[in-house]
């Protein structure tokens, strides 16, 4: 396919001020601090802002797509907007001198889709209300769990590859990216089956619960087998859960990927009201299996787990522990210690009503210095943000209050 000669000028320009963004020697120095972060061995807390409501972000036109081609369209998005985020709030993010263009892998996937009701309150912003239908109410019901069968289709990828060298060759490198995958069992579940029976069924129906997290188990394993089979897995992460990823202890390329070289994930965000000990018996015969099959592992994202730290030390390989807006903070960075890096999940709600820097500050603060007492790893990890009030430079800032905090 013949990329249109205007958005070719378009991408490669955009890629131009990306790869010079890329020299910089700052880049390598951060990258330093995030894996002295990562080996437990931190110089500062590092600070990462992500799931931005790109909605409400388009200040003088620095968002506007102008290709036509949707392959073009694709990346120039990408582009403009890591452009945008390192002008604007690039707390610790790299910058690196290549382009990810994903392999095209084909899944059958697990054999359920989302059948749901949905409420919108901004319809130009993707975050909205999800009611799930319950399609997993019967023991029969979990034959509809299948395991999913992974294929490579070659040509697509070489047609991607082929299409990429057009537009970046000369100025970024082309990486062909396979899939760093991630297990948090209990948000599928809720999609298939919803909040309410899924807690209900946790007091009422519990051999039901372990059975359907079993078969989904058994399906997830084979997936990760058959990536890694296939050599389809990832490589150069640069981010784990929205975090970084650089570490001293896993290799970053590899031509042969295999899970063990990886960073992975998992959550469980639906036990957010479900006691350490019902989380414990349900989450933890899934996460261990996962787990163990990985170099490092980052556990945790909206529920508030400073009660729930003696679970996840159980599962292999754990780095790092969410730690949400409902924790008490003292208390989990007593309980991590030095044993975790403790990524602060700061609360997003502070761009979401009247802006109070000073409020904000304080915020920050408390975690830095609980964190110091205990000798506790930190990050700030600002995510979720569903809306700034279409106040972006309320984000800028907050981007400069947390780099001052943590002495950036």
């Amino acid at each position: 396919m013949t990329i249109p000669a205007a958005d070719r000028a378009v991408v490669r320009e955009l890629a131009a001020q990306t790869a010079e963004i890329a020299a910089l020697p700052v880049q390598e120095e951060t990258k330093a601090l995030w894996r002295a972060l990562n080996g437990l061995k931190p110089v500062r807390p590092m600070v990462m802002i992500d799931q931005v409501c790109w909605n409400e972000m388009n200040v003088d036109d620095e968002l506007t797509l102008r290709c036509e081609d949707g392959f073009c369209r694709g990346l120039e998005w990408r582009l403009r907007a890591t452009l945008y985020q390192w002008r604007h709030m690039r707390a610790d993010m790299v910058v690196e001198p290549w382009i990810d263009i994903p392999k095209a892998i084909r899944n059958t996937g697990f054999g359920l889709g989302v059948q749901e009701k949905t409420a919108v309150l901004d319809p130009s912003n993707s975050v909205v209300g999800h009611f799930y239908l319950d399609q997993l109410q019967t023991e029969a019901d979990l034959e509809k769990i299948r395991m999913p069968e992974i294929s490579h289709d070659e040509a697509a990828t070489a047609q991607a590859e082929e299409q990429a060298h057009e537009l970046f060759d000369g100025l970024l490198e082309v990486h062909m990216q396979g899939q760093c995958p991630v297990y948090a069992p209990m948000d599928l579940i809720v999609c298939w089956h919803g909040v309410e029976p899924l807690l209900y069924d946790m007091a009422d129906r519990p051999e039901f619960v372990h059975a359907m997290i079993a078969r989904l188990t058994q399906a997830q394993l084979s997936m990760l087998d058959q990536l890694e089979a296939q050599g389809l897995l990832g490589t150069r992460q640069q981010t784990i859960h929205c975090t970084g990823a650089w570490s001293d202890e896993l290799p970053y390329d590899s031509p042969r990927p295999a899970a063990k070289n990886l960073w992975t994930y998992g959550m469980s965000q639906i036990f957010s009201t479900a006691s350490p000990a019902m989380h414990d018996a349900f989450e933890t015969p899934a996460l261990i299996p996962w787990f163990e099959r990985f170099g490092l592992g980052y556990y945790g994202c909206c529920e508030p787990l400073d009660l729930k730290l003696a679970m996840i030390r159980k599962y292999p390989h754990v780095r790092k522990v969410s730690m949400s807006p409902w924790v008490e903070v003292e208390r989990g960075a007593r309980e991590i210690g030095g044993d975790f890096v403790f990524s602060r999940k700061p609360s997003p709600a502070f761009l979401a009503r009247d802006w109070n820097p000073a409020a904000v500050a304080a915020d920050l603060q408390e975690t830095v210095d609980a964190c110091a007492r205990h000798g506790c790893p930190c990050e700030l990890i600002l995510k979720d943000i569903s809306t700034v009030l279409y106040q972006p430079q309320h984000l800028w800032e907050w981007n400069d209050l947390a780099r001052r905090v943590v002495g950036a």
